[in-house]
């Protein structure tokens, strides 16, 4: 197995770049926008869901928004007050209303952000039939298809602050966290449909030949452990 060893500045390396490109294109849904009755930015290390939700509140793309996620150890550094509140404060920085903003404050996985958040918006009496759903871009995938598990009535929408990968590794600051995160939620689409977490996606052939290279090369961190 090699190990890259990789300064937090560095761009992705060429060698490697194709692979990389095949697991980002493979998460993003490609939805095409369209109004839904609350939109849901699930809390992360990424101030970037805070930043589309704000956009496309703004656009009138939803009357009512959901932040959720408490703390997690790649994030508690970042939004010590949690992720859920730090995404509200920007957004309220950012002209959304206060009063059309709910915060769900202790979900620490993508299944626990959909339950709870339903659960908030039923208890506030809001009808929901479909959902615009925010998140990493490379999380798109997995949190569409627990959303489908959790919430199996309600239509769903995905969406993320629209970058180039280049640009988004940029943004993070930090090229090997974005690989090993993209190799992780790729291992997560179906380890987490065999355990019920989520329905199942098709994967293809190149992704996962490409899945396998990343893990060759090292880009193993956020691997979950099967116990194999």
């Amino acid at each position: 197995m090699n190990d890259y060893v990789l300064s937090s500045t560095a761009a992705i390396p060429e060698e490697l770049r194709a692979d990389v490109e095949e697991l980002w294109r493979y998460h993003d849904m490609q939805h095409d926008l369209r109004p839904c009755d609350v939109g849901i930015g699930l809390g992360s290390h990424d101030l970037g869901v805070a930043v589309i939700a704000t956009k496309l509140f703004h656009s009138g793309l939803y009357p009512r928004l959901v932040f959720t996620g408490a703390n997690a150890p790649t994030t508690v550094a970042r939004f010590p007050r949690g992720e859920a509140v730090h995404y509200r404060e920007y957004a309220v920085e950012n002209g959304v209303p206060p009063e059309v903003i709910e915060v769900e404050p202790h979900a620490t996985n993508t299944s626990q952000n959909l339950e709870y958040s339903r659960r908030l918006l039923e208890e506030s009496g809001v009808a929901v039939a479909s959902v615009l759903l925010m998140s990493r871009p490379y999380q798109q995938r997995r949190a569409f298809a627990t959303c489908r598990k959790v919430w199996p009535g309600v239509e769903v929408i995905c969406a993320s602050n629209p970058m180039s990968l280049d640009d988004y590794v940029e943004s993070i600051g930090d090229v090997r966290r974005v690989i090993d995160m993209l190799v992780g939620d790729t291992q997560r689409i179906e380890l987490y449909a065999e355990r019920g977490f989520a329905v199942a996606q098709d994967v293809p052939d190149g992704v996962r030949v490409a899945f396998d290279r990343l893990v060759g090369a090292g880009f193993t961190s956020r691997l979950v452990n099967t116990g194999s």
